[in-house]
């Protein structure tokens, strides 16, 4: 049984980010374990036709590793050289244990250690434990009537299947969020049809995208040219926080208009346009930027079924929708989503008392700055409840966590503490104040049911304000809410 200082989870942008916080403050005795075959989290798994990120790249970059991206919205295959690149610079190779899927994290109070059980790599001990394994990690597939039946080919975005042949099949999509908004331009022109099956539709705004000329890429490897691009776009970005809580107004001329304007301006077909219209507030769900979806979904090989056409139930030769109509095809592709909300931790977690994660969110996910749990000593989760954000980079937000966390580990070795744990009340006032500042936001009264709420109705994914001021509140480490032993 191997022990460490420090443990973290996931071999991603988080867990990067969390091996520099921890070299900062002087701890290398750390090991970052990866459940995957590979190194990288999200832009490492995610493959499929289309990826890309949907926030301009540097910003969505580790702050303090700036990089010559091609283009404004780097694709798949760049994030994937970019978290290669950050790895080697950094030398993080070696600290990582690869096919180390975690089954189970469990709290030795004796010896005051995390004990990590593996399915494959055996047990480890740690004094901290970061679990970084990331908010989409966990893919979610819908338990249609029948769905097991199916005498085709069946995957989720999540794992795409590159060996499968798409040129002249019948194709299935189902699902209409941002991962299906990418794959449909990407395989429409390949496919013999395609078959769109929109669950709800989402607003759709204009893709700003640009690739970067050489002289420009060479610009973007002076640090202080990146970090000036980087805070002009953060501020540009941040600005839509205004409409999704200060300004239902702003919201709609800024946002809602230009939005409908670009449907009609693509779609020509009023019963097109009608279908891809949602009822409910832009921004109430997460907003796609694609200048190709809907060009997409008027060509001649595709269908689009909605609400009124959906999925009675899936058998042996297709899917057969709520009008009757048999929809035979080749092979089903999943892009329905992750658990997002419920499920943001996807092992066992057993803290004091054998008090489980689970028991304690039995209500709906809660966390001391989205990030640490009473009962849970020296347990930090990184983008954990109300941690996400819907206007920016959640790289962003993943380092304003950092800050937290530094200064939380930092405290505990210079007070010679063996652990640090977020008080009851720190953590209840917290989550108070996170849920009344969430009734003014779009999120909790745009009109929409979305993943960004838990099943108790709570919306637990985003938080309700500006991201400066979450990182304000990350670096004001507060020992009062602490207790330390």
């Amino acid at each position: 049984m191997q022990q460490y200082t420090a443990i973290i989870i996931g071999s991603g942008f988080g867990g990067q980010a969390a091996a520099h916080n921890l070299r900062q403050i002087g701890i290398d005795d750390f090991l970052i374990l990866e459940r995957r075959p590979w190194i990288g989290g999200t832009w490492s798994q995610n493959s499929y036709p289309g990826a890309a990120v949907d926030v301009q790249s540097p910003l969505y970059s580790l702050s303090f590793e700036p990089y010559p991206w091609s283009q404004m919205f780097a694709e798949q295959h760049e994030l994937v050289e970019y978290t290669k690149y950050c790895i080697k610079k950094h030398k993080l190779a070696d600290k990582v244990r690869l096919n180390a899927d975690v089954q189970q994290v469990q709290w030795d109070e004796a010896r005051k250690l995390w004990v990590i059980d593996t399915a494959t790599q055996g047990q480890f001990l740690a004094k901290y434990l970061i679990n970084a394994s990331g908010p989409l990690s966990t893919p979610v597939i819908p338990n249609f009537k029948g769905r097991d039946t199916f005498q085709g080919t069946t995957w989720h975005t999540n794992n795409w299947n590159h060996d499968y042949k798409l040129a002249g099949k019948r194709v299935a999509i189902i699902g209409s969020g941002a991962s299906a908004a990418q794959v449909i331009p990407a395989i429409a022109p390949e496919v013999g049809h395609l078959h769109v099956f929109q669950r709800t539709p989402h607003w759709v705004l204009p893709r700003p995208d640009r690739v970067f000329k050489p002289w420009q890429r060479a610009l973007l490897g002076n640090k202080l040219i990146y970090k000036a691009l980087r805070t002009a776009i953060y501020w540009e970005l941040e600005l839509r926080m205004l409409g999704f809580k200060y300004s239902k107004l702003g919201l709609h001329l800024l946002a809602q208009r230009p939005a409908e304007r670009h449907i009609k301006a693509q779609l020509k077909d009023p019963k097109m346009q009608a279908a891809v219209t949602p009822d409910f507030t832009i921004g109430c769900k997460r907003i796609i930027l694609s200048s190709t979806l809907y060009p997409a979904l008027a060509r001649p090989n595709v269908s689009l079924h909605t609400k009124d056409d959906g999925i009675a139930e899936i058998n042996e030769r297709g899917i057969l929708t709520t009008k009757g109509e048999q929809v035979d095809v080749d092979a089903i592709v999943y892009a329905t989503g992750y658990d997002a909300t419920d499920g943001v931790i996807s092992y066992p977690v057993i803290g004091q008392g054998g008090t489980t994660v689970a028991q304690y969110w039995a209500e709906y996910p809660r966390a001391y700055l989205g990030t640490m749990m009473p009962g849970f000593p020296n347990l930090f989760v990184v983008t954990g409840p109300n941690t996400g954000i819907g206007h920016t980079s959640a790289i962003f937000v993943i380092e304003a966590q950092m800050e937290y966390i530094r200064r939380a580990i930092a405290s505990t070795e210079k007070k010679g503490a063996k652990t640090i744990e977020v008080t009851t009340q720190a953590e209840a006032d917290y989550t108070g104040m996170i849920h009344r500042e969430m009734k003014k936001t779009v999120w909790h009264w745009g009109g929409c049911n979305s993943w960004y709420k838990s099943k108790s109705g709570h919306v637990i994914a985003m938080f309700p304000g500006f991201s400066f001021t979450f990182r304000q509140m990350c670096k004001g480490f507060k020992p009062a809410h602490h207790r330390f032993t």
